[in-house]
């Protein structure tokens, strides 16, 4: 007897209920089959359209960077072959990336965590190749590649890197190149920069950023629904090598510069110092030195996290090109302003005279003059000869802060003078409008006083003060300082020529001028910079202290000092008369504290080693630290 159980298992058995089955499923096939026949043969261009944008994109090809010479074509910068070691992330098995991490890490000598923060911090597709170490040794890159199979996503590539021959020598100029941000990229993507590309970051590295990059080319990637790469399928465009550029700066003059301000700062512990060396009569930059500087090559293949933060630290701001990015009072040399303002205005002729005393009083206050004594009647040769405070209150008073502040942007201050490298600070020159923007109330008669010799809230960088000096050795012309004299492309032509670039001819006679040059010339005969007169050159030019920051027990403010000096194109027997000055220096001693003019020692040592002089006029005594006699 079959029972219940039995009966169904034989109903699940019988032949139709397969039969059935196997229709359905034949059924369902020819549908999806003719569908898939009528896209392809009927819509199949059409999809092929829509896919190819997908899977074949539109990649940029790196040029090599252009090389950087100086003046008379000695090499400063130029490209060296290097590894690096990156990751694609997408081709890194989640599974597998800690084994990868810490077997890369230990090949590199990197932590873990720098490896994962690399990756991590990657702002592209996760097919874009990620830089996880640069300069690898070659030894190191071999073994990385021979064990490609158990590091999957990892890629070793040969490219290039930066070097500088001279490293600290041309740092605050050259500059250097780093790894683009991820702030940048958003931008820098749509001019055909990779997620893992270099660009200029300071110095001429970055002003002529698209002059040196070059041209990158183009080629059409085939990429796999993922986004893997798949083939290059064809070269678009050939990257075109980047310009190289040939600068103003002579490389003997920078490290004659530099040798003269080395000295001065071992010798008075500063703890800054400036020097630059310009040609007057084309705005051309010879020498540029700021001490303390810095080794780019530390950033040529990207400096560590301690390298960068020691250099943060360090006292005397070594990043910094103080030459152009800080501004400090000019003191006495600013006087150039209130002399050429008040022969410029009338209020002065070239024989007038003005008493001197030992301090002007308005009020309660007394403006002291630096010796505390006067000088008697003064004419404005021998009032800028000996750099007298009160001669100066005096005319400065007589112009008024507004015409003050007209003179001296006449001369380039309180604006960037536009040199071609980045960083530059504008200055400070303050007029009534300034003092109620800025304070809410009215500029002050003492003020004024002090607004004539420097100090109060004039500011200037060290490069608008050679400026304006340069300006009044050729006779009024204020030109563009320039530190790049030419673009040379790939194929050797010229693309931009050197050409002196005029901001401005001084709204003044060219008499006013000469009475200035005199004046300068007048600093040195009269001995008030000591020696400078004996040297078998002339010199003329103007020394200054500014006062700054917080009284001693004594009462006495820190100080900088200032000299800057020119010569004529025949330094031996020309005359200031003349507009034709081929040289002009400043050296600039940040916090100097010492008994004489740190920054007038420092040009004279220049002044030596420039023109060949074989005696030695420096008197190193006067950079003792002590109280300076004034200025």
């Amino acid at each position: 007897m079959i029972g219940p159980l039995e009966e169904r298992v034989a109903a699940q058995r019988r032949p139709s209920r397969f039969v059935a089955f196997g229709v359905a499923v034949l059924l369902g096939v020819t549908v999806l089959t003719g569908r898939l026949a009528y896209m392809q043969l009927v819509n199949g261009g059409q999809y092929t359209q829509r896919l190819d944008p997908n899977r074949v994109v539109a990649e940029a090809v790196p040029s090599t960077r252009g090389i950087i010479y100086d003046r008379s074509g000695r090499l400063l910068v130029t490209n060296v072959p290097s590894f690096a070691v990156k990751i694609r992330p997408g081709d890194l098995p989640v599974s597998q990336r800690a084994a990868v991490v810490t077997r890369l890490s230990a090949l590199l000598g990197m932590s873990a965590t720098d490896v994962n923060t690399a990756i991590d911090a990657n702002p592209g597709s996760r097919f874009d190749l990620v830089r996880i170490a640069n300069d690898v040794p070659e030894p190191t890159a071999r073994l990385i590649s021979e064990e490609s199979a158990d590091l999957p996503g990892v890629q070793v590539i040969v490219e290039s890197h930066r070097e500088y021959p001279a490293g600290p020598l041309f740092s605050q100029i050259l500059g250097y190149t780093g790894p683009v941000s991820p702030d940048q990229i958003k931008d820098l993507s749509k001019k055909g920069y990779l997620p893992d590309d270099w660009i200029g970051k300071t110095g001429v590295e970055l002003s002529y950023e698209s002059y040196l990059r070059g041209t990158y080319g183009v080629q059409n990637v085939e990429r796999d629904p993922s986004g893997r790469q798949i083939t290059v399928r064809a070269t678009v465009a050939d990257p075109e090598a980047g310009a190289s550029l040939h600068l103003t700066i002579d490389s003997r003059e920078q490290k004659l510069a530099q040798q003269a301000i080395q000295w001065g700062i071992d010798t008075a512990h500063l703890e800054s110092g400036v020097l630059i060396v310009m040609n007057p009569q084309t705005g051309e930059v010879l020498a540029m030195v700021s001490l303390p500087t810095y080794d780019n090559n530390l950033f040529a293949t990207g400096i560590s996290n301690t390298d960068y933060q020691a250099l943060l630290k360090e006292s005397g701001r070594p990043l910094v090109n103080h030459a152009i990015g800080d501004q400090y009072p000019p003191g006495s040399t600013y006087k150039l302003v209130t002399g050429t303002g008040g022969l410029g205005d009338g209020k002065l002729t070239e024989h007038s005279t003005i008493v001197t005393r030992a301090y002007l009083s308005i009020g309660p206050f007394r403006y002291y003059d630096w010796n505390h004594a006067g000088w008697g009647p003064l004419d404005i040769k021998t009032g800028f000869g000996h750099s007298s405070d009160t001669f100066f209150y005096q005319v400065a008073g007589m112009l008024g802060i507004d015409r003050l502040a007209y003179w001296a942007r006449q001369y380039g201050f309180g604006s960037p003078t536009g040199i071609d490298l980045p960083g530059e600070a504008a200055g400070i020159v303050p007029t009534n409008q300034w003092k109620e923007d800025t304070f809410g109330v009215p500029f002050y008669p003492g003020e004024t006083y002090q607004a004539g010799i420097g100090q109060g809230y004039d500011s200037t960088t060290p490069l608008q003060l050679i400026n304006a000096y340069a300006a009044l050795a050729n006779g009024g012309k204020l030109y563009r300082p320039q530190v790049v004299r030419e673009v040379i492309g790939p194929d050797g032509n010229v693309v931009r020529a050197f050409k002196p670039m005029l901001l401005n001819t001084l709204d003044v006679s060219a008499d006013a001028l000469r009475i200035m040059r005199e004046a300068a010339r007048t600093v040195v005969t009269i001995r008030h910079t000591y020696n400078l007169v004996d040297l078998p050159i002339k010199v003329a030019g103007k020394s200054g202290t500014a006062e700054f920051g917080t009284r001693d027990a004594q009462g006495r403010l820190p100080f900088h000092s200032w000299f800057v000096g020119f010569t004529p194109r025949d330094p031996v027997n020309g005359s200031f008369d003349d507009t034709d000055s081929q040289l002009v220096v400043l050296a600039f001693a940040n916090n100097s504290r010492t008994m004489g003019n740190a920054a007038t020692e420092i040009v004279k040592y220049y002044m030596q080693l420039h023109y060949g002089i074989e005696k030695d006029y420096r008197l190193p005594e006067l950079l003792r630290r002590g109280n300076f006699y004034g200025d």
